[in-house]
């Protein structure tokens, strides 16, 4: 009888996989995502996403707008935010009340999504193998694609999100400002470059458990002077309780490479003047172990999309930065379906941020907004992220984000890119590249 119990789980299991797989690129997405509309049109079918770039495109330029020629179709601001409450989170919510002339200017829905076939193969291929490990702080048996398209909670959807695809590797030079209330600030100018090991092709998943490391990551400050030469080496562990990621410091000054425990969690991101933590880059990073995690569901909500010209080269960072916010006359909000993740912190635990709400893209896994609350439960930073479809790479990630803090009046504005040259997906790297031996040859160079 034991037995008969422990295979008829496992056969059940077999045939839900199965029946999700062949629902993959039928009714749901490749990755996915619901493939029908809304009900009343206002959310399109999924119709493949932008799969080649626009005529005229060129490598290393500034991505075009696409849909350029779209118009308007609303404009959301405090005095209207009550007719489209259950389309706004409570940050947003919270923003347009405290800045009078803050408003979200909404276009058409266009789901432009996408990534490479062998991203869709992976994912349809992980369905039977990927599962939660270590509570829930790792993942096994998945590899390069979605791990978890049909998921069953909110653990699973945060998996989607750290492991999306950005492409194999990437470098990119950006800019970071932490702009005071009264509109002044001083740019911080960042060269970073990644290597996504989850995604590369031919990796498997034994090769991904055995090494442990999801990304490597490399960051360097290079303006302004008093800051520039320090260099952050990281690997990103696939399971951060079993083996905490590993990180190291090069310090100009000290010339001299250390340690660097202290990037996780609550501490302070760099160069951010306070204005961030160190798990609020890239919107979410790291173990998700001091929280407990539940999936509220699934909305149609207003978030912020298909951001070109915030990305434009035709734009100033001066364009863009502004007393209490961003210009918003330059974001773009499309009507999309979202996940709704909730974390609340563990008893026993400690974080700056007692919850967290995600709001995650379901075409691609990507966190649009979260709104992060104090220890006494007050919101206290709201955080946008401003995506496109880098289409050269098929890859979509944030070109802009943003970090409204409601107590003090300040924001965070993290990849400012206009004024810099253009993401390269075509670079070469290999694991090799990011070690504490690597960073101490460039350190002395």
């Amino acid at each position: 009888m034991k037995s008969t119990s422990l295979l008829l789980p496992l056969a059940l299991a077999g045939a839900l996989h199965a029946a999700d797989a062949s629902r993959l690129g039928a009714d749901l997405t490749p990755l996915g995502a619901e493939a029908k509309g809304n009900a009343d049109g206002s959310i399109p079918a999924w119709a493949g996403g932008i799969t080649t770039p626009p005529a005229g495109y060129k490598p290393g330029q500034h991505h075009p707008d696409p849909f350029a020629a779209d118009q308007p179709l609303f404009t959301v601001t405090g005095a209207s935010a009550g007719q489209y409450a259950d389309k706004l989170s409570p940050g947003q919510q919270a923003v347009l009340k405290a800045y009078p002339n803050y408003k979200m200017v909404v276009y058409p829905a266009r789901r432009s999504a996408s990534n490479p076939q062998r991203i869709y193969d992976a994912t349809k291929a992980n369905l039977a193998s990927a599962k939660l490990v270590g509570g829930g702080n790792g993942i096994s048996g998945a590899t390069v694609g979605v791990p978890f398209p049909v998921p069953q909670s909110a653990l699973e959807v945060l998996w989607n999100f750290l492991t999306r695809y950005r492409g194999v590797a990437a470098t990119r030079n950006i800019d970071q400002a932490a702009v005071e209330r009264a509109g002044g600030y001083q740019l911080v100018r960042l060269e970073e470059d990644f290597l996504f090991n989850y995604a590369r092709p031919g990796i498997t998943a034994k090769e991904l458990d055995e090494s442990n490391t999801l990304i490597y990551f490399r960051q360097a400050v290079t303006q302004p002077a008093r800051l520039a030469g320090t260099i952050l080496l990281a690997q990103e562990t696939m399971d951060q309780v079993r083996e905490p990621r590993r990180a190291w410091v090069y310090n100009a000054g000290r010339r001299r490479v250390t340690r660097a425990p202290q990037v996780a969690y609550d501490n302070p991101g760099t160069a951010a003047d306070g204005q961030r933590t160190s798990d609020q880059f890239d919107m979410f990073n790291g173990a998700p172990d001091r929280y407990e995690w539940t999936l509220v569901g699934k909305r149609e909500m207003l978030m912020p999309y298909n951001s070109y010209r915030l990305h434009s080269d035709k734009l100033k960072v001066s364009d863009i930065l502004k007393p209490q916010h961003i210009n918003q006359d330059l974001a773009r909000y499309e009507l999309h379906r979202v996940w709704v993740v909730e974390a609340k912190l563990k008893p026993g635990t400690s974080h700056l941020y007692s919850r967290r709400t995600f709001f995650i893209d379901e075409d691609s896994w990507q966190i649009l907004a979260a709104d992060q609350y104090d220890g006494r439960g007050q919101l206290w930073r709201v955080s946008e992220a401003h995506c496109i479809n880098y289409y050269d790479a098929q890859a979509f990630w944030s070109t802009l984000e943003v970090h409204l803090d409601l107590q003090n009046g300040r924001y965070l504005a993290v990849g400012l890119d206009n004024e810099n040259k253009m993401y390269d997906f075509g670079i070469k790297r290999s694991p090799s590249d990011y070690t504490p031996e690597s960073l101490r040859r460039e350190g002395v160079r």
